[in-house]
C-alpha cells in the first residue's frame, strides 16, 4: 500500500508528469536541464525528483556536482503507456519536448553554471 500511495502522491502533480514524459524522450537529464526546462527554482525542481525517486519512478547519478536523472527499471511499463498516451496532445509537452531540444544544444556545464550564476546558486 506504501508504494502504491508514494507512486500515486508522485503522479498527482503535473510538474512531475511532465519530468517523467521528458525523461521517456530524453533518457537521461541534468537536474538544471529540468530547471530550464519547467522554468521553476532548482529547489523546486529537485523536491520534484526527491518525490519521483521515493516512488522508484527515476534514478539518479552524480557526475561531480551535477545530478543527472534517468527513468528507474522499476516503472511500469504500462504506467508509462497509460501517461503517453494521456498526455501525448497536450501543448505543454509538445513545448517541453522543443525546449528541451533547444537546451540539449547547449554545453551542458555551461548551461548549468549559467543557471546557477543567474539564481545565485553556488556550485
Amino acid at each position: 500500500m506504501k508504494e502504491t500511495m508514494a507512486i500515486l502522491k508522485a503522479l498527482s502533480d503535473k510538474g512531475r508528469c511532465r519530468i517523467l514524459l521528458a525523461l521517456t524522450t530524453f533518457d537521461e537529464l541534468c537536474v538544471c536541464q529540468l530547471t530550464e526546462m519547467m522554468g521553476l527554482a532548482t529547489a523546486t525542481v529537485s523536491r520534484h525528483m526527491s518525490i519521483l525517486s521515493q516512488a522508484n519512478l527515476v534514478k539518479f547519478r552524480k557526475d561531480k556536482t551535477w545530478v543527472h536523472y534517468s527513468l528507474s527499471e522499476n516503472i511500469s511499463p504500462d504506467l508509462l503507456r497509460w501517461l503517453i498516451n494521456s498526455t501525448i496532445q497536450s501543448e505543454e509537452i509538445k513545448k517541453d519536448k522543443i525546449k528541451l531540444d533547444e537546451i540539449l544544444k547547449l554545453d551542458s556545464i555551461h548551461n548549468c553554471k549559467v543557471n546557477s550564476d543567474i539564481k545565485g546558486i553556488s556550485k
